[in-house]
């Protein structure tokens, strides 16, 4: 199989600062919006060096989610950033009215997602955010992998016009995408490596493990395909599609609730069109808990050995 390298971990909350950091450069109707934590989204070189369009709201989410919807009529291309617990459940009406509803061209970046935020807890991870902004008619979702990812995607949504919400998360992660992002289309999936076996279709953290499981596989005489769904919605249906034709089941993977998700999505096109086999790896519908990303990953078996796993359950499925 193809294989990739791993060119440093960095966190792909990084990548939208140095994406946002560009955009301040090339874009000047891009401004951004923070609802005090500036350190925390990596904005901190956006508001240095553009200070008269950075604004800092302070712990007020839904007054950000006003203003931004606000500025759009005049022009301007916002950027939200706070943690997507914040980001999407506390200010989930505003959302929908002011953003969603009147067709705003905001664009809601969440850090922070998910598990891997790890010791600030429950009350801080967020599993069902990618539920709750797909739902929105007209709402991109979009997943990001790793740090090149991540800034490409900040760059590209400036691009888009239409309401778009962003995920990203806190911890490093491996770091191996295409350092100039030209494999980045909105709406497009990427073809990580060719199978015949059994697709893997992985989003976010889980994209990496997804390749370290296909390895694992290859060693046992399995031949995964494996797909980097970075667009949730809208989904590249035509993608999976061919893929599932081929291999005849799927695997999906994601730091999120079972429900609502990538895995609900994919199925959703595949009882519509090509009914097989299909296995999730994400969180059995339950809240996560405190203590240390890897230990939560581990417990919540959203790794490359879980992939495995469902990878020869699907299999066997389909004989």
């Amino acid at each position: 199989m193809k294989k990739y390298t791993n060119t440093g971990n960095k966190d792909t909350r990084s990548g939208f600062g140095a994406g946002l950091t560009e955009l301040g450069k090339t874009n000047e109707n891009v401004v951004a919006l923070c609802a005090d934590l500036i350190g925390s989204l990596k904005m901190d070189d956006f508001k240095a060096n553009h200070p008269e369009r950075f604004f800092q709201v302070g712990i007020a989410e839904a007054n950000m989610i006003g203003m931004a919807a606000g500025m759009t009529i005049g022009g301007k291309i916002p950027f939200t950033g706070t943690f997507a617990n914040f980001s999407t459940g506390r200010v989930y009406d505003q959302i929908r009215q002011s953003v969603a509803y009147s067709d705003k061209n905001v664009k809601i970046c969440a850090s922070h997602a998910g598990l891997t935020l790890g010791e600030d807890g429950a009350t801080h991870q967020i599993l069902e955010d990618i539920g709750l902004m797909k739902m929105l008619p007209g709402m991109t979702v979009i997943n990001t992998c790793d740090y090149n990812q991540t800034k490409a995607a900040t760059i590209a949504i400036a691009e888009h016009h239409g309401p778009v919400y962003l995920r990203f998360g806190r911890p490093s992660v491996a770091n191996f995408t295409s350092e100039t992002g030209e494999d980045f289309v909105i709406g497009k999936a990427v073809m990580l490596n060719e199978g015949t076996d059994v697709t893997i279709v992985a989003t976010g953290h889980l994209v990496w493990e997804a390749l370290i499981a296909a390895e694992a596989l290859e060693a046992k005489g399995i031949s995964a395909e494996v797909i980097n769904i970075h667009t949730i919605k809208p989904l590249d249906e035509e993608a999976i599609l061919k893929s599932v034709g081929k291999t005849g089941c799927i695997v999906t993977a994601e730091e999120h609730n079972i429900l609502g998700g990538l895995g609900e999505s994919v199925a959703r096109v595949l009882s519509l069109n090509n009914p097989a086999p299909q296995e999730f790896v994400a969180v059995n519908d339950s809240f996560g808990e405190s203590g240390t990303p890897a230990q939560l990953m581990d417990k919540y078996k959203l790794n490359n050995q879980a992939i495995v796993e469902a990878a020869e359950k699907v299999i066997n499925r389909k004989k």
